[in-house]
């Protein structure tokens, strides 16, 4: 399987945030923008495996900055890391100002998908080759990540996550 690159599985969904989406303190309800961070991570991980692509997990969120009625929310999910038949989505959410068009980093996200045929078993999908530093510091990152999760699930023992030995030796 030919390898792709991380800018070949970029997905872009702009929105408005609307009197309904939003909580008691007019910002976005956590909950709405995680639907909207799985949306584009779901057509990230199916532009890049080209197969169904189902949520395995979400492995971090960080609600950094509140999104208030009004805004213009763009949440931009490109494919980080694959595996065998997982891989690993990095989601930037950014806030537009309105009068300055000036665009600001308000939330991140790390979902992982794996990719299934039509009966729900997972299928090989190909490897990814990153381009750019911040894409290749990412993609470092998600074995570190993957590995882990691997030893917390206890699927792997620490000495085995060669990559984490520092986490577990002082």
């Amino acid at each position: 399987m030919d390898p792709k690159k991380p800018s070949e599985s970029l997905t872009i969904l702009t929105d408005l945030v609307l009197p309904s989406e939003t909580n008691p303190l007019h910002n976005l309800f956590g909950g709405e923008l995680l639907a909207r961070m799985d949306r584009a991570a779901s057509i990230t991980a199916q532009r890049h495996s080209r197969r169904i692509a189902v949520t395995a997990s979400v492995n971090h969120v960080a609600f950094n900055k509140a999104i208030p009625l009004g805004s213009v929310v763009t949440v931009e999910a490109k494919v980080s890391r694959s595996f065998k038949t997982s891989m690993e989505i990095y989601i930037d959410v950014w806030i537009e100002d309105r009068q300055s068009g000036n665009r600001t980093k308000a939330n991140e996200a790390i979902y992982t998908f794996v990719a299934v045929d039509e009966t729900g078993h997972p299928v090989a999908i190909a490897p990814i080759v990153p381009e750019t530093e911040l894409e290749k510091e990412r993609f470092e990152a998600a074995l570190r990540r993957k590995q882990l999760s691997l030893v917390l699930a206890g699927k792997m023992k620490p000495h085995e996550a060669t990559e984490l030995r520092a986490l577990f030796v002082e």
